[in-house]
């Protein structure tokens, strides 16, 4: 019988619904909590983790990969030195993750251009003003930077929502109806004609930091800024005098350089900013467990999944 041991820091009854998913779904695939793991370690073959305990992967000389509960893998390579990179490192995706990423930035895209965040301010308020928008999607052009598989997804979704759609990534890529850019020529052209910017890159030491003044003032005037990659991708400071001077009309922001997102936080009062609490494209327990299942089927049959982090590239 194949065995997966599970980890989720914060969340002790995880594991058991992942249990129960697999018992329905996959009754040959055993559920392993994390101290009968680590007392019978040689027993484990997969191991899924959120913020697992430094060194503790590295005690599990039997595993064949290890599965990030997120897209993102920094929670395991940037905290734990001794995590088995010989390994694969396989992140969460699946069909769910990427519907709930595209609507939330369906959501996400309509809110800035209908002013929803003044809406709001003024419904806690109990003020009846009216404020007339008269953008639409046929009026704004949305630039999505980071082209993976979310990346795509939401482009054809938003393309087909009614927005014109471009994308910039590290190489070249192809996506009906979008118009793609790529490398470092093609960052300011796409910038250029872009209205709202998605930043959806992955963490690595190129892209830290690549939301900032320079970038945000070659968007269109009066543009949106909408963040579901990783907080360090942006300049906070940078970012807030934006949105103070005019040169965006607004953010939704779901990544944070801190999270939770501090108290003293500017960013939460700021009558332009749409916060939430890292919550864009959080799949179901059975969505996640079917993802796994057919990973852990083709590894067996010798396949290679197509979500395997890749240390040289940092995604």
């Amino acid at each position: 019988m194949v065995s997966i041991a599970v980890y989720v820091e914060d969340d002790a009854d995880y594991p058991r619904q992942v249990k129960e998913a697999f018992a329905e779904r996959a009754p040959d695939i055993h559920v392993v909590d994390w101290a009968t793991a680590m007392g019978a370690p040689d027993s484990i073959d997969y191991a899924l983790v959120w913020m697992p305990p430094i060194g503790d992967l590295a005690r599990l000389p039997a595993l064949r990969a290890v599965f990030s509960l997120s897209a993102g893998v920094d929670h395991i390579v940037a905290r734990d030195p001794d995590w088995p990179a010989c390994l694969p490192l396989i992140r969460m995706a699946g069909e769910e993750t990427g519907r709930l990423m595209a609507d939330y930035l369906l959501w996400a895209c309509i809110s800035t251009i209908r002013g929803a965040r003044g809406w709001a301010l003024q419904q806690n308020e109990r003020v009846w003003k009216r404020m007339v928008v008269t953008r639409s999607t046929a009026d704004c052009v949305v630039g999505i930077m980071g082209l993976g598989q979310l990346g795509r997804y939401a482009a054809r979704h938003l393309n087909r929502c009614g927005f014109a759609v471009q994308g910039w990534s590290r190489s070249p890529k192809v996506i009906e109806g979008v118009r793609t850019f790529d490398g470092a020529a093609g960052l300011e052209p796409f910038l250029a004609g872009t209205d709202i910017l998605i930043c959806l890159l992955p963490n690595t030491p190129q892209t830290r930091n690549i939301i900032n003044a320079r970038v945000l003032r070659v968007l269109r005037p009066g543009g949106a800024f909408i963040n579901v990659g990783r907080g360090e991708h942006v300049v906070e400071s940078d970012l807030l005098s934006a949105l103070d001077d005019g040169v965006l009309s607004a953010a939704v922001l779901d990544v944070f350089q801190h999270e939770p997102l501090p108290v003293t936080s500017p960013l939460w009062a700021h009558p332009s900013v749409i916060v939430t609490p890292h919550i864009a494209s959080q799949a179901s327990v059975v969505a996640r467990v079917d993802y796994l299942i057919g990973c852990i089927r083709s590894m067996q049959r010798g396949e290679r999944p197509e979500q395997i982090f890749d240390i040289s590239r940092g995604y």
